[in-house]
Parts: C-alpha cells; structure tokens; sequence
C-alpha cells in the first residue's frame, strides 16, 4: 500500500442543539475573549442565541463581526482580523456557510501572526501559530469545518486559497437544527457543492488514499440519498443530519485528496460574477464528468456501484454512463438555472473564463484528463 499523510480536525461534535454547548467547549481551550464570525442574515435571524448565551453563561466575553461577504474579498477579512486584533481577543468561532467558517480561519491566524495575505496564498506558505478555533456550519456544503483551505476573492477577482494545516479548526461542531430554515435553492447548491468534493476527491490524482476514498463513498452516498428529501421537506432534522454528515465526510476527504477540474472551473464563475460557489461548481459538474468518462471510469464505476446498489453492469463504461447520468438527473432536479446565460454570465466572456481556469493549475493537475484551454472553452459553451 502506497504511504499517506491525512490530517483533519482533533474534535467533532455531532449533536443536534450542540451550538448551545460553543462556550463550554470554547473554556475548554481556554478562551476568554471570543470573535464570534457570521454573515448579517444569520446575526438578524436570531440564531446566534444559543451560541452567544452558552459564551455568556460560561463568562466568556464575545464580540460579533457580522459583515461577512460571499466569496470573501481581502478587504472584508482584513476589516475582521483588524477587528479581532483591537478587541484583545484570544478565541475564533466561524458560524454559518464557507464564507464565514473561512474568513474565521484567516482571523484566528493573522491576529496570532500576522503576516501580509498576499505572501501566504498557495500551499504551506502561511506561518503559525494561530488562535483557539471553532467551526459550526449552518449549511451542509463546503466541508470547511474539517478542511485547511481558506478561499478568498482579491482585488483582480481572482479566487485563490490560503492552504495550511493551520487552518485546521480545534472544534468542529454539527447541529442539524442549525440547517432546517435552508431555502430549498441553497440547500440545493450546497448539497451538490459537497458532492463534487465526493466525487472529485475519490478521482484526484494526486494524494488518493484509502482513508480519503472511504469517506468519500460514504459522503456521496449520504449526500444522493438524502439531498431531494430536505429540498422537499426542509424540517427533516434527520436528512439534514445526514446531509452535514455527507458534507463533513466530503472536506475531511477532498482535504487530504485534493479537488480538481469542475472546482477549476468554477472559481473563474465566482470570482467574476460572485455566483454562489456551489452554484457555479454545479454548472459545470455534469460537462466535466463527461469530459473524464474514459480517464475516470474505473472510479466512476465505483461511485456508480456505491450509489445504485443492486444494478448489475457489463463493464466499467456501463457503469460510468449510468453514474453520469444518475448525476446529471440529480442536478437537473435542482431548483437553479442550470445554464451559465441564464445566471448572468455574457457569451463574451467565455474566452475569458477559459483563460483564468487555466490558471488554476493548482487544481487542474489533480484531474483524471488533462484539460487544456480548448477543453475548458468548450466546457463552458456546453452549458451557456
């Protein structure tokens, strides 16, 4: 068996009502002074109550930064850790979707060692240590509880990550109470965001491992089963239990076997047009996985086994083609726009995107094909 590394969050907690528990697990480490990071829909909604009442309860003293931005641009983080920093603070919470559980990485770093953004973008350039680090996900998509990626937005709308295993949170805390006001749209969204993680991680050419792949399989497994049932019924605290499961399966697996092509792709989408990130991964999802049929089949035909128990199949492209295709219902079923010109984007700037996919080379070269320029040019005009 070839050697691997993998590496996730030290803490789980799986509970529903667990974000009661945030100030007893946050005086476990220590904290006393706690930044407490969410988006303004999430602070406005009331469902910071329990979390801010179990600090308060627990004499811890907290401080809200509640201005978040999806796909968060530099700026926004720098406002939080300049925040942070004047409150003394010694203890990060990140409540809410990716883009808040991100810019909480960044904070809890930066305050501990600062160190200038623009330096630590890539793999294993940012400095340590960091602060006492929580993460409690309000949506069951991005895995970014259990991941050491922060994904930013810089000033030339590019997307691109902070990659350090010090971004790895001490906490990582799922409440499936949390989830159950989802609208069906960004329960959809994320739902297939974790999939792709699933899927791309089980197929990464680069770091797959035992470990990864068995999660990977149980996460999409999770994730197909339960995804139609809490878009139809969004109070089933059960399929919303399975859903942050499969999503946390999901970061814990493309973690440590990295994403590739469909992510490549979608980051252009997100840093351009600041569509939402499972959104734009879902548009492109179903052209890639048919772009790789031939490369991936074996894997393909794997997940196919994992995900439709009980058909039998001739052969591996068999069974690729019915994965593919169970996909591509899946994602047609979902309440978005499944087309790039009906989300915004203007057939001028497909040459564009291609160009900038391109440049994600990062995550092109975990692909099972190689994709080059013409490739991801076509991608795009597949689905406009």
């Amino acid at each position: 068996m070839s050697q691997f590394v993998f590496e996730t969050a030290p803490k789980i907690f799986c509970e529903q009502g667990a974000a009661n528990r945030i100030g007893e697990l946050a005086k476990q480490l220590g904290v006393t002074n706690m930044f407490f990071v969410t988006d303004k829909f999430l602070h406005d909604s009331g469902m910071l109550k329990g979390a801010l009442e179990s600090l308060q309860a627990a004499g811890i003293k907290a401080t809200v930064f509640s201005d978040v931005q999806a796909d968060p641009p530099e700026a926004s983080v720098l406002a939080a850790v300049e925040l942070a920093r004047n409150a003394g603070v010694d203890g990060v919470v990140g409540f809410g979707g990716g883009s808040s559980m991100d810019t909480a990485k960044l904070v809890a770093l930066l305050v501990k060692s600062p160190q200038p953004l623009p330096e630590i973008y890539g793999v294993n350039l940012a400095k340590g240590p960091r602060l006492p680090l929580i993460q409690v996900p309000t949506t069951a998509g991005t895995g970014s509880e259990v991941t050491a990626i922060s994904i930013l937005t810089t000033p030339t709308n590019e997307k691109k990550g902070v990659v350090s295993s010090y971004l790895y949170p001490d906490v990582a805390l799922l409440d499936s109470l949390l989830t159950l006001g989802l609208p069906p749209h960004i329960t959809a969204m994320t739902g297939v965001d974790a999939m792709v993680h699933a899927i791309e991680s089980y197929t990464s050419r680069h770091k797959k491992n035992p470990l990864s792949d068995s999660l990977a399989v149980r996460a999409l497994t999770l994730l197909f089963n339960n995804i139609r049932t809490v878009i139809k019924d969004g109070k089933n605290a059960d399929a919303r239990e399975a859903m942050l499961l499969g999503s946390l399966f999901a970061g814990m697996a493309f973690a440590n076997s990295p994403v590739a092509a469909v992510h490549a792709l979608a980051y252009p989408l997100g840093g351009h047009y600041h569509l939402p990130h499972g959104l734009t991964n879902a548009l492109v999802l179903v052209p890639v996985l048919k772009f790789n049929r031939e490369a991936a089949a074996p894997a393909y035909a794997e997940l196919a086994r994992a995900i439709l128990p009980g058909q039998n199949f001739a052969n591996d492209l068999e069974a690729t083609d019915a994965f593919i295709e169970a996909i591509s219902a899946m994602v047609a079923d979902m309440p978005f726009k499944q087309d790039l010109k009906g989300n915004g984007v203007p057939e001028s700037d497909l040459e564009m995107l291609a160009k900038d996919a391109m440049n994600v080379q990062r995550l092109l070269v975990n692909n099972p094909r190689e994709v080059t320029y013409d490739d991801a040019l076509a991608i795009y005009r597949s689905v406009y």
